[in-house]
């Protein structure tokens, strides 16, 4: 009998069983999977599970739900405080293009899927890529799934102080992986701005330069006053990452 890629025998990434995921979950005692079907595999994996819910008014029904598994990712936003900049990308994306943005020429913060690295180790390896800046203390903002009703990933959000003296590299990113990356260092409120007139149109870099105005190295200090500078800034939110290196 011939294997089944991914499920019996390895697929071109070496993975099998990715009919397994979800299967034996119990957290919830209003949900019930029943079966896990693979429609798809390529570099991700899609999958359509069929299980039981339990509605408020305590009926059973049955639904289905396709799931589309990238693995989990991790963002940052460099900063400097003493010059008033922050380190964005700009690259093209088709899945905006084909679906209404202008050009496809997203300006957005590092990030990447962390594959077989824990969160911080991730986003340092994206920022030295991308960005070419060597990033120094990460601070981590946040988690976010950023499109629960299909896709598992969970995104990790960090921030962290650089200098110029830390643009180590050129950036870029990998040409291998058919990157093309144009590095922008823009002054925090013309960022700012661009979120509100469309030109900064990506959900995580949104999120990430609005908790910076409003929580972060770039909000207002606490009496009224200008900014924190490098030296004083407080990062408020910070908190324990589930991917933190022990």
């Amino acid at each position: 009998m011939t294997g089944r890629p991914g499920i019996d025998i390895p697929d071109h990434r070496g993975r099998t069983g990715l009919d397994r995921a979800g299967r034996g979950l119990d957290r919830n005692p209003g949900v019930r999977v029943r079966d896990v079907e693979l429609t798809s595999q390529g570099w991700h994996v899609l999958r359509r599970t069929t299980f039981d819910y339990r509605r408020r008014d305590g009926r059973w029904e049955t639904q289905q739900r396709e799931t589309y598994d990238r693995g989990n990712g991790a963002v940052v936003l460099p900063y400097d405080t003493d010059r008033g900049r922050v380190l964005l990308t700009r690259q093209f994306r088709y899945p905006a293009y084909v679906n209404g943005h202008p050009d496809g020429m997203l300006v957005e913060a590092a990030a990447g899927l962390l594959d077989a690295d824990d969160a911080y180790t991730a986003v340092r390896r994206e920022s030295a890529e991308e960005l070419g800046v060597t990033l120094g203390p990460l601070a981590h903002v946040l988690d976010a799934y950023m499109s629960p009703g299909s896709v598992t990933e969970r995104l990790h959000f960090f921030a962290a102080p650089y200098t110029p003296a830390d643009r180590t590299g050129t950036g870029g990113g990998l040409e291998e992986d058919g990157e093309d990356i144009e590095v922008l260092e823009l002054p925090f409120r013309q960022a700012l701005d661009m979120t509100r007139d469309g030109r900064i149109a990506d959900g995580k870099t949104i999120l990430l330069l609005q908790w910076a105005a409003l929580h972060g190295p770039f909000a207002p200090r606490r009496d009224g006053q200008e900014p924190l500078t490098r030296g004083e800034v407080q990062l408020d939110g910070a908190g324990a990452c589930p991917n933190a290196p022990a």
